[in-house]
């Protein structure tokens, strides 16, 4: 897909499914539980150990796919290319970056950088980014998308961080044009195994098709 179209698909798909993990095995294997599961945005973030490894699989073994796999936590340039060359559709960072947004707009990569305030926003659309990771959700609240819309309507922007089956109706109604969930789906994980990761999975694409009729 190009950017556009990748752009498209994490739209439709939603819910991006935000994965730290102990190892590169149980990092696949949460990744693969979760799409199981309904959730078809897979962001493997680097803090998972081998978490280059990891999308170069789901990359390969889900191709043709709807699944949309990219890295998160993603800290420096040299880190996003990696990814990138791996196989990466999309880039997610904590913090916006001019060098990652460079790297991502030189290889024609949606970059999602976090932004905390209305200046970091309008920072990362002058760099090109098109949906903007609000972060830390929890601590901003759903009203903050909605402040940030009346100057500026046309940010598309996708809290991660304190999204719930129980908050999510609330960062729609706000605005939100996806979410990112992630402590929330592995919950159970270490006591229950990958069945686990597919329950909560399938719960909050069951939700999200709640809310949508």
């Amino acid at each position: 897909m190009g950017k556009s179209e990748t752009i498209l698909q994490l739209k439709k798909n939603f819910i991006f499914a935000v994965i730290r993990a102990g190892s590169e095995e149980s990092g696949y294997e949460i990744c693969k539980s979760v799409y199981e599961g309904g959730i078809k945005n897979i962001e493997v973030t680097f803090s998972t150990p081998g978490a280059e490894r990891v999308i170069r699989r789901l990359s390969d073994d889900f191709a043709g796919t709807d699944m949309v796999v990219g890295a998160g936590t993603v800290m420096d340039a040299v880190t996003a290319r990696i990814a990138i060359m791996n196989g990466a559709a999309f880039i997610v960072s904590p913090h916006f970056s001019a060098d990652i947004a460079q790297t991502c707009n030189r290889y024609a990569v949606p970059y999602l950088p976090g932004c905390g305030s209305v200046t970091e926003v309008n920072t990362a659309l002058e760099h090109g980014s098109e949906i903007l990771k609000i972060f830390p959700g929890g601590v901003l609240g759903p009203a903050f998308i909605k402040d940030v819309h009346g100057p500026i309507p046309y940010a598309q922007m996708m809290p991660s961080g304190g999204v719930s089956i129980d908050n999510m109706a609330a960062w729609i109604e706000n605005g939100a044009c996806a979410v990112g969930v992630g402590s929330a789906l592995t919950k159970r994980y270490k006591t229950e195994g990958a069945e686990s990761v597919r329950e909560e999975a399938a719960a909050f694409a069951a939700k999200l098709n709640e809310i949508r009729k």
